[in-house]
């Protein structure tokens, strides 16, 4: 597996508070099958000021460490960069890194509330060039409201980006119901660990896959773990990576399970 969302780097947002705490979570993501992990810490001014040249500097010395320590885990970078205005001026001048120096990087909306001209925003920024993965829409708090605007997105071709441990019931049944919810209306890209730490959100992505054969087929789970992840690695046209099986035609399709079997299962 690829996992393209992690925090695995020590020391430099709210992520791995050691590098002992980093090899322990790149030893379980190993040990759950993964063999290549994006580092990709905040930025978020003002609070994480992080940038591609120092983020860069800590994968170098953090891959160095996995190697001696016999982990066998590659890193590349990117960034789980904030949704501000001066992003798109920060992903052009390479302040902000993108995964793997490709197109594609990691959009992350405010939390708790509405970003004001969200749509206009992400739009703005893909029509310089840029393919954003929007990380974990299941868990923010105002997805009930604007569900339609993340359809909307993915039909103008932004990737939407699960955690996995919202789809195994982590983060609660909330969280669960609305990644239930863009799994069933087929609009989920790639499925992530967003990993900070050893316990409740370590980076261990297996159990999260076998539900996704279950539900998605054996072969989409493979996409969203391996084969879109790969593509973003090779910095593939998003036209020669398989869409997802909710847009036909760049048109999102009605789900075929009912919003109560959703809610309650069956």
């Amino acid at each position: 597996m690829i996992d393209l969302h992690s925090h695995l780097l020590p020391c430099i947002d709210d992520g791995a508070r050691s590098l002992e705490m980093s090899l322990e979570m790149a030893r379980q993501a190993v040990d759950a099958g993964t063999t290549i992990m994006a580092c990709t810490p905040h930025i978020y001014p003002g609070l994480y000021m992080n940038d591609s040249a120092g983020i860069a500097g800590h994968i170098k010395k953090l891959q160095a460490e996995l190697d001696a320590n016999g982990i066998a885990l590659k890193l590349t970078r990117g960034a789980d960069a904030h949704l501000v205005p001066e992003l798109l001026e920060g992903l052009q001048s390479g302040r902000v890194p993108t995964l793997h120096n490709s197109r594609y990087f990691l959009l992350e909306p405010s939390h708790h509330v509405a970003p004001p001209h969200f749509e206009e925003s992400v739009f703005q920024i893909m029509a310089a060039g840029f393919v954003p993965l929007v990380t974990h829409p299941e868990r923010l708090t105002w997805i009930e409201d604007h569900y339609d605007t993340f359809v909307r997105l993915a039909e103008r071709g932004a990737w939407m980006q699960i955690t996995a441990g919202s789809i195994t019931g982590r983060f609660g049944k909330r969280a669960r119901y609305w990644s239930d919810r863009f799994l069933d209306d087929g609009l989920v890209a790639v499925v992530a660990s967003d990993a900070h730490n050893t316990k409740a959100r370590n980076p261990r992505m297996d159990e999260a896959v076998t539900r996704l054969v279950e539900c998605m087929g054996k072969d989409e789970a493979r996409r969203m773990v391996l084969g879109r992840p790969q593509a973003v690695l090779d910095n593939l046209e998003p036209g020669a990576v398989p869409a997802v099986p909710g847009l036909v035609n760049g048109k999102a399709k009605s789900s075929s399970k009912p919003w109560y079997r959703r809610l309650f299962g069956g």
